[in-house]
């Protein structure tokens, strides 16, 4: 699957482009989880890169990576690709660990890392859902987490946006919530829907109510982005940073090992996603995500254009809010089938009863209906 190389020995690397403070850990784990968070990574990337190194690391027999090369390298995602069918986003990951690793932790240049290609992305198209199934869907939402879901639907946001928002970012006024550091690291603006500004309200004073215990309690204020605990060391405690959907029970920070209180798990949506999904018996693979598909199509439905779309759904390029517009011009009925035009029909020798056989009540020789189909053809054929 992939050339083979000779071991080349590595070299140190020349200064590159963004520059790096020495590591303080000594454990190769520990330098690689102070790097990437000297980068700023999401705590995902973190245990995501943490996870393929070490798995690298064990593969091999426990042997450092200072000492292995190319050809282990593509030993092991060769292993991934035909041993364990990852898939290509998979695949991609574990390479981006890997190169992490070797460029900003070890800072060795290997000139063949470049020559290790990436498996190409498939493109997959969105699952849409129906405004039926979206409300079938959302309506077996279990009470603690209905909100969530309905808001994700009403937004456009993704699944952490939504269980990250802050008290401060809901604007009632406006009508509008503030969505803060999306993909990408970027903040924009969205809808606050009408039709959930009481609920919301609501869903507020059950949040003061779990703020109030905990400031009576003496525990620690909620999780403060990047170094904003030591500028405002109050803010965690205030209840403009409080959580909109806070966590019912207290967790440990897994970075700074403080028991606090976190936003809403969000496998607790998922799952319940799953499971009303099945019960609404929608044969769709349905996740957290299809509610946002479901936003976009709903308003390009209603004739809104694509870049106020775009806009909403925080996309950095609008090819990407474009696959939406290609899924409703073919099932939404923008290009009808052939079988469908006027001047075509189904013989009716080829329907089907309802118990799924032909239909005995016509002729079994279509003649004429097949007659009038040649004669379509050839005035298409002189047409053309």
């Amino acid at each position: 699957m992939y050339s083979s190389h000779v071991n080349r020995p590595a070299r140190v690397a020349p200064a590159r482009q963004r520059e790096k403070p020495p590591l303080r850990a000594t454990r190769l784990l520990d330098q690689l989880r102070e790097r990437i968070r000297y980068f700023h990574y999401a705590l995902s990337t973190e245990r995501a890169y943490v996870y393929w190194v070490r798995d690298f690391i064990r593969w091999h027999g426990v042997r450092h990576p200072s000492g292995m090369g190319a050809a282990e390298i593509e030993a092991y995602l060769t292993y991934l690709a035909t041993g364990r069918g990852v898939s290509a986003s998979t695949h991609n990951q574990a390479l981006s660990a890997l190169l992490f690793l070797y460029r900003d932790v070890l800072d060795v240049e290997l000139p063949w890392l470049n020559e290790i290609g990436r498996p190409a992305q498939r493109k997959r198209l969105p699952v849409i859902l129906t405004r039926d199934e979206v409300h079938r869907l959302l309506a077996l939402l279990p009470d603690d987490v209905s909100l969530v879901g309905w808001l994700l639907f009403g937004t456009g946001m993704r699944l952490m946006e939504g269980l990250r928002l802050r008290v401060k970012d809901v604007d009632f006024d406006h009508r509008a919530i503030i969505v803060r550091e999306g993909k990408g690291g970027k903040d924009r603006v969205v809808m606050l829907p009408d039709a959930l500004a009481e609920p919301l309200r609501g869903q507020l004073e059950k949040s003061r109510a779990l703020w109030r215990l905990d400031r009576e309690s003496g525990r620690p204020g909620v999780y403060m982005p990047d170094a904003l605990s030591r500028k405002y060391p109050r803010a965690a405690e205030s209840w403009s940073w409080h959580w909109v959907f806070p966590a019912p029970l207290l967790a440990v920070d897994p970075r700074s090992g403080i028991r606090r209180r976190h936003h809403l798990y969000e496998q607790r949506l998922q799952r319940a996603m799953k499971r009303a999904s099945q019960e609404a018996a929608i044969a769709k693979p349905v996740s957290v995500h299809s509610l946002r598909h479901a936003f976009a199509t709903t308003l390009l439905q209603a004739g809104y254009d694509i870049r106020t779309v775009q806009e909403l759904l925080g996309h950095a390029d609008v090819a990407t809010t474009m696959v939406y517009t290609h899924v409703l011009k073919i099932g939404g009925g923008g290009v009808r089938s052939p079988l469908d035009l006027p001047a075509f029909g189904l013989p009716a020798a080829h329907m089907l009863d309802d118990d799924g056989k032909r239909n005995r009540h016509h002729s079994g020789m279509p003649g004429a209906h097949l007659l009038a189909a040649g004669q379509l053809s050839r005035r298409i054929g002189a047409d053309c």
